[in-house]
């Protein structure tokens, strides 16, 4: 199937062959009808990615702090690879996509296969969107007419804030697409509307629908409100507009009456004029998208509804607002569109989509999409080459984009694997993947396949892991192995049988600065203290959502695994201080079998400039400290004081280590021993924190 995609580097639009999604619990398969293309949103992508490197900067001045701070403490290579990595990155287009319903998930019973339904999925032949996220099509209501419902629920929920009263004066600022749709739902609630632009074609749409409007380019604008409410000024503005400019805030604060209500649904400067609203104590407010539930997990992605009683309208009941209306025609929409492009011709809109004249354009897909079924997309055009001990990536997501196939550039991987498609494709064309595709079972069927490289979200990790060894596949899986001790004991008994090896991304055992560090050291035990300036991560990421396993199972097993490598010991012993659930700050104690002992100190409130990882070894009468990976110091050593050099984790070591592996027949690159006993410790802390105690590992 294909989607439409923006190329942020290069600034092309363009349409991408992309295996069709699998339907996970909680999702819906649709095969799209057509969809509407935003020229607000759209618009503002295309330009920014047109923009040059100077401009884009700029244009994200906000972001340019963070990036001196990583340039700070990872130095120059690992911040250019960050910033080429985001800007290789394809953007899907579109959020307003009507179809018909070809698959459900298991946990669906309120929709059939066939619905016609309205969605905010992308531009794409077929798209899997959450439940909470596709609403069905009354029957009066037609296609073209449903493709209108999401940019309408964006100006419903603006106007849910603003709470208009019947014979209000709202002014909407910007007569776009949304600030029409905005004016016209204003004056169904019985308002008094009165519309801003500078655009003749937008004035010339909106007085054609019977709007009162004011040309923002002749006269002042506060005056004409005033006579056009004899002095009182506006009730309320809804800013629908998309400019960088501080003046747009600062004349809707003039045209408010005392105690008058501003909304921002629109793209416009924060700069709000202070003056203006203490004297006329004045209320403002940002509209999120379509309503509550917008970017919530636990709404959008656990399909956990907000109890009616509570949250009367969410951004689904948004939506369905809006098809009510239409369905009764009380709102109409028809003489918004501009043309009807198919879906390949989409140049014809995206060549010159900031200069079009018209209001709304329609993408249509064909009849024969429904059909569309494959689920793998063969990038490599050359004639088959069979090989034996290929590779096998399942994830496709930010780790693997920025850290792990740049660092391993150039290996020999035949799949990658996602469950949208769309991330697997674009990376398989940027590294020169034979295959992108959303069904992990047909890669594990291939001969060709030696080893199978998991980088997925946390909880997936034991399944595929079961699943890969089953198959006779070498096993490669980025941490946590496992989060449950069940689980890790399901994949021991697999390992005994299974003719492939298994090892975990515990890559900093194979960064060169850690071997040098183990060079120094003797058979004496040692001591291990690892601070971790963390940093913190947005409440509502995916890393804290109860089945993902928290940061300390999640990442904290990483140092756990460093220690024991360069005690050259396992852990007989965990205690863990803290505060939380064990996703937050902490300090993880370690006691080893051969008296060695270890300190993990990992923090999430610390300051971004200072080094994010600093390893410090004391062992009889030396010291060895190292400083993010990028400088090691000794003291106490006759020949050795200090060396520095571009930052390494030991991703590629790994990586070379498993290859030898495999292709050898030999031993796995970590000894399962210590996999294993890392895994357990992982959760021994976490167990030592609820039960404020001491844990003994018998692993």
């Amino acid at each position: 199937m294909k989607q439409l995609v923006q190329n942020v580097r290069s600034g092309h639009t363009q349409l991408l062959e992309v295996p069709v999604p699998v339907v996970g619990p909680g999702e819906v398969l649709i095969s799209g009808t057509l969809s509407l293309v935003s020229l607000g949103t759209e618009g503002r992508l295309v330009s920014f990615s047109k923009s040059g490197l100077l401009g884009k900067a700029l244009l994200e001045s906000a972001r340019i702090p963070p990036l001196l701070a990583k340039l700070k403490t990872d130095g120059f290579r690992a911040t250019l690879r960050a910033v080429n990595t985001k800007l290789d990155t394809p953007v899907p287009l579109g959020y307003n996509h009507v179809g018909r319903v070809i698959g459900l998930g298991t946990d669906i019973h309120d929709l059939q296969l066939g619905d016609r339904v309205v969605s905010n999925g992308p531009h794409a032949e077929i798209v899997c969107v959450a439940r909470n996220l596709v609403c069905p099509i009354p029957d009066a209501v037609t296609d073209r007419q449903a493709a209108f419902a999401v940019m309408g629920a964006v100006g419903l929920a603006g106007i849910r804030l603003l709470s208009p009263t019947l014979g209000e004066t709202i002014v909407v600022v910007g007569l776009g697409l949304v600030g029409l749709l905005t004016a016209e739902l204003l004056r169904i609630n019985g308002c008094r509307v009165v519309g801003v632009d500078l655009e003749p074609s937008r004035i010339r749409q909106a007085q054609n629908r019977g709007i009162e409007v004011i040309n923002a380019g002749e006269g002042t604008l506060e005056g004409q409100v005033r006579s056009i409410t004899k002095g009182v000024g506006a009730d309320g503005v809804m800013v629908t507009a998309a400019a960088h400019a501080d003046h747009i805030l600062h004349q809707a604060s003039e045209i408010c009456r005392k105690r008058g209500r501003i909304v921002l649904i629109g793209v416009v400067d924060l700069k709000l004029n202070r003056r203006l609203f203490y004297e006329k104590e004045l209320s403002f407010q940002v509209s999120c998208s379509y309503g509550p539930g917008r970017y919530d997990p636990s709404y959008e992605q656990q399909q956990n509804d907000y109890p009616l009683a509570y949250v009367r309208w969410t951004e689904n009941r948004n939506f369905q607002a809006v098809l009510a209306l239409l369905s009764t025609g009380q709102l109409e929409v028809e003489s918004l569109i501009a043309d009807e492009v198919p879906f390949h011709d989409y140049g014809r809109i995206y060549a010159h989509l900031n200069t079009h004249k018209g209001i709304a354009y329609l993408l249509l897909y064909s009849s024969e999409t429904s059909k569309l079924v494959s689920k793998v997309v063969d990038h490599d055009m050359r004639p088959t080459r069979h090989r034996q001990g290929r590779i096998a990536l399942i994830g496709a997501g930010q780790f693997v984009r920025t850290t792990l196939l740049p660092t391993i550039k150039g290996a020999d991987i035949k799949y990658i694997v996602s469950a949208k498609g769309l991330s697997a494709a674009s990376l398989a064309l940027q590294y020169g993947i034979d295959r992108s595709t959303t069904d992990y079972h047909q890669v594990l069927a291939d001969a060709e396949v030696g080893l199978v490289w998991i980088a997925t979200r946390h909880h997936l990790h034991a399944t595929l892991v079961l699943e890969s060894l089953a198959a006779g596949k070498h096993v490669l899986v980025e941490k946590p192995l496992a989060l449950s001790a069940v689980e890790l004991e399901s994949i021991a008994r697999v390992c005994v049988t299974s003719s492939g090896f298994l090892s975990v991304g515990y890559n900093r055992r194979f960064a060169p600065f850690a071997l040098k560090m183990k060079s120094h050291l003797g058979i004496v035990p040692v001591q291990v203290v690892i601070t971790v300036n963390a940093g913190r991560v947005e409440a509502n990421s995916w890393v804290y959502a109860p089945d993902q396993g928290g940061r300390i199972v999640g990442e904290v097993c990483h140092f756990i695994d460093l220690i024991t490598f360069l005690t050259d010991s396992l852990v007989k012993a965990v205690c863990m201080q803290g505060f939380g659930n064990g996703t937050g700050d902490g300090s993880i104690l370690l006691n080893y079998r051969n008296g060695s002992t270890g300190i993990v100190h990992y923090f999430t409130e610390g300051n971004q400039d200072y080094p994010k990882e600093r390893v410090e070894v004391f062992a009889a009468g030396t010291i060895l400290r190292l400083e993010n990976f990028r400088v090691l110091r000794g003291y106490g050593f006759e020949h050795f004081t200090k060396t520095a050099t571009i930052q390494d984790k030991g991703h590629r070591g790994l990586y070379q280590a498993c290859l030898e592996s495999m292709r050898a027949g030999g031993a796995p690159p970590i000894p399962l021993d210590m996999v294993f006993n890392t895994s357990y410790a992982s959760l021994a802390a976490l167990q030592s924190l609820q039960e404020k105690r001491w844990v003994d590992l018998d692993y």
